[in-house]
């Protein structure tokens, strides 16, 4: 199934909801980020954010993803754009960084932080940073206390931990930083990048495995996905947190 899950991702501009303008907006709020700055991109997938993180900063930047077809393509695009000599990719796992303490200046995380948990990430990363280091990511979250009962029900079974914003801020505090910035992205940052290419690759997917079950089951989860956010996408948004390591 993983094999699956990869094909019907590949070749997305994005492998999650973002959108340059958002990564621009959110390291802006970053301060005193230059040639000396040191980031590092948590699960970087192909790298969109990445590419933009080199080309509206002058940090050098390191890249990390467990998917090694998304490492080559970022390296690809990197060296295409001429920032690979500020950029350091590579395959690793954000659940076992053995990267030295306070190797970092920046630690960005863009659709990925789920995959260890908010407060997991907030606390087992921050060694990562110098003493008042920054961290960015970005978190799917409630807009509403009373959604729908057919989205709340998909995203209790889809990711259970997802909770308002108040409660993420909390969360922030809670884990010793003080957050700097915060906004939701926007609905084109869903669509555009993401959903809508998508969309097209469930289709072609679908043609290419017509026999089998497993990955027309896969088809079919992904697809729900798409049809409860065109459905109720107004009752829960990505919001990007920017924070100050106490």
């Amino acid at each position: 199934m993983t094999t699956l899950f990869f094909e019907i991702m590949s070749g997305l501009p994005r492998q999650g909801p973002g959108d340059i303008t958002s990564t621009r907006r959110a390291l802006q709020a970053v301060p005193n980020v230059g040639p000396q700055t040191r980031l590092l991109d948590i699960g970087c997938g192909t790298g969109s954010q990445t590419r933009a993180l080199l080309e509206y900063s002058p940090a050098r930047v390191r890249a990390i993803d467990n998917y090694p077809p998304f490492i080559e393509e970022l390296n690809r695009q990197a060296q295409g754009l001429g920032l690979a000599d500020r950029l350091e990719a590579r395959i690793a796992d954000m659940r076992a960084l053995d990267f030295p303490t306070a190797s970092f200046d920046v630690v960005w995380c863009e659709g990925a932080i789920y995959n260890v948990g908010f407060e997991t990430g907030l606390r087992e990363w921050r060694r990562l940073l110098v003493p008042g280091g920054h961290m960015a990511v970005t978190e799917v979250c409630w807009t509403t206390s009373d959604p729908p009962r057919e989205c709340a029900e998909f995203w209790m079974q889809e990711y259970p931990s997802i909770r308002s914003v108040p409660v993420l801020l909390h969360a922030i505090d809670a884990c010793d930083y003080d957050c700097i910035a915060q906004f939701p992205m926007p609905e084109s940052a869903w669509w555009d990048d993401y959903y809508r290419p998508l969309q097209e690759n469930v289709a072609a997917f679908r043609d290419c495995h017509r026999d089998e079950a497993d990955a027309q089951q896969l088809a079919d989860t992904v697809q729900r996905e798409i049809d409860i956010w065109g459905k109720y996408g107004e009752f829960y948004a990505y919001e990007f947190f920017v924070m100050r390591a106490r």
